[in-house]
């Protein structure tokens, strides 16, 4: 019988044998292979600008005004809210077109009722007015609704290969973020701010509360043409020169009609308009509110635009207008200002908005010394008095003791220097009770 001995080395391969070793670490190999993917993590993913902001400063020592456009460079925003940082030593004290306030150097805007709503390049315009100390520098860091409006950028490594024995689907970059549409109140149909010299009466309200209430004065120079007549008058208290008051038909802010004033420079050339209503029957306190548009900022002369005389006064008039380029209320009698004239008194007040309609209203109280006037529903600080004297504010204005008592009430222009302007009133209403824009 023969005898076979098992020579090492020669053994045949076990390839592809079901359920043997070899075919196991051939297919686990496969799968390794198979398996190997590689992951591309994105790298850093700028977000498109959301917004864009210009920036204009007025200044003089101590203080300043700032006129704000924003551009809105993302989607639609049924209402906004713009922060920035200012500077150290920069201090908001009053606002037009947008509700401001400020928490040590954080500012942030909102918008008010009828200029909420942006759609993509949409724009609003808004101001407002502050001191400042050492220097007054410009913003850098806008935010609208939260997001800077530069855009930002995701937090993700830079690209680099990853093997994997899953099998995973390879992942898609972050989302740029995205503006919070926070619930806002849909805007109201009053009038946008624009720039255009007539706005459609589509989006323009007719005068509010001119029925009902128990106004003494409201009209919106509709019944009117020409020159004025009938409840205006033409008027030029002291003397006549070249100004001029007519009944505008090609600029309106509501309807199709308003009261236009060519004021030119120097003292005699001042003109105005005044109701025949009995405004002296308006108590205890005189409103006051109308929409008023100018082409030339306030001059840093004195000049009048609103006069009323004032029958505790010997008849003397008690006058809105303006000086070192704010509003300011002028006293006929002794020349009182508010606010006063000294740079931290002006820096309380506010300019008068150029080349656009702007909603402004007042109060007198005709029982004690308080006063209040609104810019666009903003009440400006160096405006008010309250009684109690506050220095730069109204302690000069509360020399007199006696409350003004209004008779009259006159819209134009009157220029103690050579500064002229054109001006245009609408929608003006006086009376009892609060009248709202």
């Amino acid at each position: 019988m023969k005898q076979f001995r098992s020579v090492r080395g020669h053994r045949p391969a076990a390839r592809g044998l079901p359920g043997s070793p070899a075919a196991r670490l051939v297919a686990a190999l496969a799968a390794l292979v198979a398996g190997l993917v590689v992951v591309l993590v994105p790298g850093p993913a700028t977000a498109a600008p959301v917004c864009k902001v210009d920036y204009t400063t007025n200044q003089w020592p101590g203080g300043f005004t700032a006129s704000v456009r924003l551009t809105n460079l993302g989607s639609a925003v049924s209402g906004w809210t713009l922060s920035w940082t200012a500077g150290t030593g920069q201090q908001i004290t009053n606002a037009w077109n947008a509700q401001v306030g400020q928490s040590g150097t954080t500012v942030t805007a909102t918008n008010v009722a009828w200029n909420g709503s942006l759609a993509t390049g949409g724009t609003a315009d808004f101001g407002f007015q502050g001191t400042w100390s050492g220097s007054l520098t410009t913003p850098s860091d806008w935010s609208l609704n939260g997001v800077p409006c530069g855009g930002t950028s995701s937090p993700s490594p830079s690209p680099s290969p990853s093997p994997s024995l899953s099998p995973s689907p390879r992942p898609t970059p972050s989302p740029s973020p995205t503006v919070d549409h926070s619930p806002s109140p849909s805007p109201s149909p009053s009038p946008s701010p624009s720039p255009s010299p007539s706005p459609s009466p589509s989006v323009t309200p007719s005068p509010s509360g001119c029925s009902g209430n128990g106004l003494v004065v409201c009209s919106g120079f509709e019944d009117q043409s020409g020159t004025p007549s009938g409840e205006w008058q033409v008027t030029t208290p002291n003397c006549s020169g070249t100004g001029t008051a007519t009944i505008d038909t090609a600029t309106a802010h509501s309807g199709g009609r308003s009261l236009r004033i060519n004021g030119g420079g120097n003292y005699c050339n001042h003109i105005f308009a005044g109701t025949t209503k009995n405004v002296s029957a308006i108590s205890p306190v005189v409103y006051g509110r109308m929409w008023v548009r100018h082409t030339t900022a306030l001059p840093a002369g004195h000049v009048a635009m609103i006069t009323m005389s004032d029958s505790r006064d010997g008849g003397k008039d008690l006058r809105i207008g303006g000086q070192n380029g704010a509003l300011q209320w002028n006293r006929e009698s002794d020349d009182a200002t508010l606010p006063e004239q000294s740079p931290s008194g002006v820096a309380l007040s506010a300019p008068l908005p150029v080349n656009r309609w702007v909603c402004l209203r007042f109060q007198i109280d005709t029982t004690q010394q308080a006063m209040r006037t609104y810019l666009d529903d903003q009440e400006i600080a160096g405006l008010r008095v309250d009684g109690t004297p506050t220095t730069d504010v109204d302690a000069q204005w509360l020399r007199r003791s006696t409350a003004p008592r209004p008779t009259t009430f006159r819209l134009g222009w009157e220029s103690y220097g050579g500064d002229s302007d054109t001006i245009w009133y609408d929608d003006v209403a006086l009376g009892s009770s609060p009248i709202g824009c």
